[in-house]
């Protein structure tokens, strides 16, 4: 009987399915046959498939018409769930192609929480059907999302390595190094970085962009200045800034206010701002649906509007 079962779930179609529907409709095969476009033998060899399947007769003449049996019944409620189905499938795949509806998952490394969601609130805006979904990690975090196919792409800074992606920078990332404002150097231009070598350093965690951009800059130019904490989050890093810790190379888009405030400084280092780039990014063989494809699209045409205008100029 279970096998009966598996083999009638695998083998029956729409086509015998919408023959039996004609059948029980018209009461001939004939007319059947004209409502479906097809000739006569046609939807007898569907109805003989399905019967077969079933294991049981769908129709019985009674006078001159075939009418449904208990078993073509409960098939015939089948098909029109289905068809019901198909259609609202239907509908919504035009609402997703039209790019009015849909999901779009995007993951954003958390320095970028600066910006991104101004420029999501605004695409939103924009195309109200779509449900934007955002989760906020650090690099590995949001990288892991990507390569696990738990985001549709990330907003970050330097792409991933370790497997093949898409990418599109949007804009700008420039990185500083801060210090508090009354610090001996703040007033200072043209600062030769090797005169940091024995400044303490904050730094972010292992893995990060930040860390890593950090270390990549002190190993060119051959200095090794001395790490204070290690934190997790540029809040804290400026706060502990602020609060005279130490100094710190960070992206210039999370101290915007700071700056602006007087709050914080930043060290005019010679060959500094280092500026990155912002990228859009996905697995390479992700296909993105229209929703998602028209984020992707608005964040390359306006993604570089929301970016924060740190002042360094």
């Amino acid at each position: 009987m279970k096998e009966n079962l598996n083999h009638y779930r695998r083998s029956a179609t729409m086509k015998q399915f919408r023959a039996l529907e004609a059948v029980i409709q018209n009461g001939t095969y004939t007319a059947a046959a004209n409502q479906l476009n097809v000739t006569p033998p046609a939807v007898s060899i569907q109805m003989g498939l399905l019967e077969d399947m079933a294991g049981m007769p769908l129709v019985e003449r009674v006078g001159d018409q075939f009418k449904a049996t208990e078993a073509g019944n409960i098939l015939v409620e089948a098909a029109r769930s289905i068809g019901d189905v198909l259609s609202e499938s239907a509908e919504a795949l035009m609402h997703i192609k039209g790019a009015e509806g849909g999901t779009a998952r995007v993951g954003i490394i958390s320095t970028a929480k600066y910006f991104a969601p101004r420029a999501l609130a605004a695409f939103s805006r924009e195309h109200p059907g779509i449900d934007v979904r955002l989760s906020v990690g650090n690099r590995q975090e949001t990288i892991a999302a990507m390569e696990n196919h738990e985001i549709d792409f990330a907003i970050m800074g330097r792409p991933p390595e370790n497997f093949e992606v898409e990418s599109l920078a949007f804009g700008a990332h420039p990185h500083i190094i801060i210090a508090p404002p009354d610090h001996a150097l703040a007033s200072k231009s043209n600062i030769p970085i090797k005169l940091l070598a024995e400044e303490r350093f904050l730094s972010r965690e292992k893995g990060s962009g930040t860390r890593t951009l950090m270390s990549r800059l002190f190993t060119g130019v051959g200095i090794e200045p001395p790490l204070g904490m290690e934190i997790g989050s540029n809040e804290t890093i400026k706060q502990a800034v602020i609060a005279g810790l130490g100094i710190a190379l960070i992206s210039a888009h999370t101290v915007a206010v700071e700056l602006h405030d007087g709050r914080l400084s930043y060290l005019d280092i010679l060959g500094m701002p280092l500026v990155r780039n912002w990228f859009v990014v996905k697995r390479q063989e992700k296909k993105l649906l229209p929703a998602t494809r028209a984020l992707w699209d608005f964040l390359e045409a306006n993604g570089k509007s929301f970016l924060p205008d740190p002042g360094l100029s």
